[in-house]
């Protein structure tokens, strides 16, 4: 992502804004993304409208900070569009009273709907006693697009067309710049798919796992083991991970992929990581990711579920150095205690970047996995 479109604020200028609000919402050719605020304090100036596209980096509003905040790093050229925390130059600045007999209206709603070409007199306002607020100004702004220009039927395949276009510029600038090796190796899910099947006997059909939740836990696991993996080549040099964030690969409805992460995979119980895949992997083809999940993946793992290939050779998604990929599940003869027998198994391959690690590193990596799978009961 190079830029993004800022599509709605969700806060208005002097709201109190907590780390993990949602402030605003912007488009990337891949998904629209919401944007968090990673500190405490009010939200001073918007410095970027609704419908603006804008370089990654650029600032989107300025913060007053609360007392005791440290204000933040700047965000990393390979993350979502953000906004920028700077002091605010002068101290927040209060409407003053309105004219008998009308809506109170704040000052960055008359400016916007002067830029919209929105008439006041058709807001209704939202905020108290009846104020007219930014977001009653787009709300009436949409009614009016609404009713004036229907939706093209190509927008659609046009933001799927950006998205492959996305898609394909971070695979080629993968394959050209990432030296990969390929490791594979088939591991035995007898041990994983019995004690899932007398684990979900004893939970509610909701509460149920997937046998998919036992391979990222084994993966973030096996990231602990092997550092070396969760990591990113940026400024020609490796910088490691301390916390395991493990992207997932989502195909979307109208084609396309996203990967999106889960935070501290290694650290959650398999019931809440089964919990909080599901509602990135519902948020993820609704359009509705967090900045962070977009921007703090530290490893990807792509499966195919039960309906793909055996076996996936996946490309690194830049900056990582590594990719975890899972074909189906299925059953194969395998020899054991000298005797030929079918077993449940699933080919787990891994593409990593030689620049940062070789092939025993990649080896250990798969056997850890495989190791943490035969002990399920462990995750």
């Amino acid at each position: 992502m190079t830029a993004g479109t800022l599509v709605a604020w969700r806060k208005e200028p002097g709201d109190a804004v907590r780390r993990g609000d949602i402030i605003a919402e912007v488009e990337s050719d891949k998904a629209d993304v919401e944007v968090e605020i990673f500190m405490n304090g009010v939200l001073e100036k918007i410095l970027v409208e609704p419908g603006e596209k804008v370089p990654v980096g650029t600032p989107l509003a300025t913060i007053r900070l609360d007392p005791g905040e440290v204000e933040p790093a700047p965000a990393p050229a390979a993350s979502a569009a953000m906004p920028a925390a700077v002091p605010p130059p002068m101290p927040r600045a209060h409407a003053g009273a309105p004219a008998e007999g009308r809506a109170p209206i704040s000052p960055a709603a008359r400016q916007l709907a002067a830029e919209l070409h929105v008439d006041l007199a058709t807001v209704t306002g939202t905020g108290p006693d009846g104020r007219i607020q930014r977001r009653d100004v787009l709300a009436a702004a949409e009614a009016q697009r609404a009713v004036a220009a229907p939706t093209p039927e190509a927008a659609p395949r046009d933001k799927q067309t950006r998205m492959r276009q996305a898609i394909a510029a971070a695979m080629m600038r993968s394959a050209r710049e990432i030296p990969h090796f390929h490791l594979a190796s088939t591991i035995d899910m007898g041990a994983a798919t019995a004690w899932l099947a007398e684990e979900n006997a004893r939970r509610k059909i909701a509460d149920r796992l997937l046998s998919g939740v036992l391979l990222i836990k084994a993966t973030a696991l096996a990231l602990r083991e092997v550092p070396e993996l969760n990591a990113s080549w940026i400024d020609e040099r490796v910088m490691l991970h301390e916390s395991v964030h493990t992207g997932i690969a989502i195909s979307l409805p109208g084609g396309g992929l996203v990967a999106p992460a889960l935070h501290d995979a290694d650290r959650q119980s398999l019931g809440d990581l089964m919990t909080n895949l599901r509602d990135l992997v519902m948020r993820a083809r609704a359009g509705s990711l967090r900045s962070s999940e977009m921007s703090d993946p530290t490893m990807t793992i792509t499966s195919l579920g039960e309906e793909g290939a055996e076996a996936v050779y996946g490309l690194i998604y830049p900056p990582q150095v590594a990719l975890a990929g899972f074909g189906r599940l299925h059953a194969r003869p395998m020899s054991i205690g000298g005797q030929v027998v079918s077993r449940p198994v699933v080919v787990a391959t891994l593409a990593a970047d030689h620049r940062v690690a070789d092939g025993h590193r990649g080896s250990r990596f798969l056997a850890a996995v495989e190791h943490l799978l035969q002990t399920p009961e462990k995750l």
